[in-house]
């Protein structure tokens, strides 16, 4: 029985030539082909094959169905319910939900190097541009989730938008900003619930109308709206406040959902419970730049700010990890006896977010740093789903059953 990296190397698929929506068909087919969505990938994944893998194929089905997954978290087998993955980064949130029973059946990430590391962990390429993706092109599924950027709205006149012939409604208020592409697939394809994740600061920005324009949008579109601001630090050591924002299709649940956001479990991890025992001397901070960052830190104290490195407390918990991290690691700096202080190795960084030793990392430490800072806190997503499923579970039983007796 072959497995998936068999299949890859006998067809001589070298993934960095395949970061292409072509093998993301390809992909998506291979672990879509028994659960009702594989029309949406087959015609271009038989395409993609025979012209930019393999020069003649007589009988192609062979060759699309790798029987048995050799990465670390391949699709699952008898799932609960499906979900899809936009702005998928690494695969935090999918990593979360496939924890929960879940089967994701499309996912979208624009990075290339995030894309490698996901199909390392996942045996999926995701999609490119979401903006260039066509919502009719994505199939059905129970629960759509984003960790969405967040983009400054820039919300026209009506006037205008009169004048030009334009629409002035909830989807035309946010046309130009990422979010739009999360709307326009929400209004098509109706999900029965979706989790978008984004920064705490996500609920100020522009006085309150970036987020009051989200809420409105959402609750347009047909669902009832529950957000919170919750802290990573009660899963993880590390400060990291994130904007959970959950809904409900209204025509489903008639807005009375069994839905809370969980408990958060008192913080008791330590920085130190995430610290690799052997680590390169490479992490270790330079004279020069050790010497430039305090310099640093002593003149913005003098201005009276706030400005400077963070030298982290190993019984303590860490500043948040942000993406900027490879650039000179001054957020989170480990005190070393009778050395100069040293950055985090990604490894501790995957740790510090709560992925599992056995998450593949392989692309550059600076890459790496991007990647982990760029993500979610994978164990605070998984306690927010649990609570999202539950709902979901409880609305698909009596149907099932109802089907059943039927």
């Amino acid at each position: 029985m072959k497995t998936y990296n068999e299949i890859k190397e006998h067809l001589n698929i070298k993934i960095d030539k395949h970061l292409n929506d072509g093998f993301a068909h390809l992909t998506h087919y291979w672990q879509n082909h028994k659960n009702g969505v594989s029309q949406y990938f087959k015609p271009n994944a038989i395409e993609y094959l025979q012209e930019s893998i393999l020069s003649l194929v007589e009988e192609p089905d062979q060759l699309y169905i790798p029987y048995k997954y050799d990465v670390p978290f391949p699709p699952k087998l008898n799932p609960k319910f499906k979900f899809i993955d936009l702005f998928a980064g690494i695969g935090g949130i999918r990593f979360a939900y496939q924890n929960l029973g879940g089967k994701c059946v499309f996912s979208s990430e624009w990075n290339n190097f995030a894309k490698k590391t996901y199909e390392a962990n996942f045996g999926e390429v995701p999609f490119g541009d979401i903006t260039k993706i066509s919502e009719e092109n994505i199939p059905d599924h129970d629960i759509l989730l984003a960790g969405f950027p967040c983009q400054p709205f820039s919300i026209a006149g009506v006037s205008k938008k009169n004048a030009l012939g334009r629409s002035h409604g909830f989807l035309d208020e946010t046309q130009g900003t990422l979010f739009f592409d999360i709307a326009r697939v929400l209004k098509f394809k109706k999900p029965k619930a979706f989790m978008l994740e984004n920064v705490k600061n996500l609920v100020s920005h522009d006085k309150g109308k970036t987020f009051k324009v989200i809420k409105n949008t959402l609750i347009a579109l047909g669902y009832s709206i529950h957000f919170q601001v919750l802290n990573g630090k009660s899963f993880v050591p590390q400060h990291r406040e994130r904007i959970i924002i959950v809904g409900f299709r209204t025509d489903i649940f008639n807005e009375s959902e069994n839905f809370k956001f969980p408990q958060m479990p008192e913080p008791t991890f330590k920085i130190k419970d995430i610290l690799e025992n052997e680590v390169d001397s490479k992490y270790t901070l330079s004279d020069k730049l050790w010497n430039y960052l305090q310099e640093y830190a002593a003149k913005h104290k003098a201005k009276g700010n706030g400005f400077g490195f963070g030298m982290t407390d190993l019984n303590g918990i860490s500043r948040t990890l942000s993406a900027r991290y490879y650039k000179d690691g001054s957020e989170i700096l480990i005190p070393q006896d009778g050395l100069n202080p040293r950055r985090l190795t990604p490894r501790e960084c995957a740790r510090l977010q709560g992925f599992p030793d056995n998450f593949i990392i392989q692309v550059s430490d600076n890459q790496g740093y991007r990647q982990f800072g760029n993500s979610v806190t994978v164990p605070l997503i998984q306690a927010v789903g649990k609570e999202l499923v539950k709902s979901i579970l409880a609305i698909n039983e009596p149907r099932k059953s109802k089907e059943a007796v039927n």
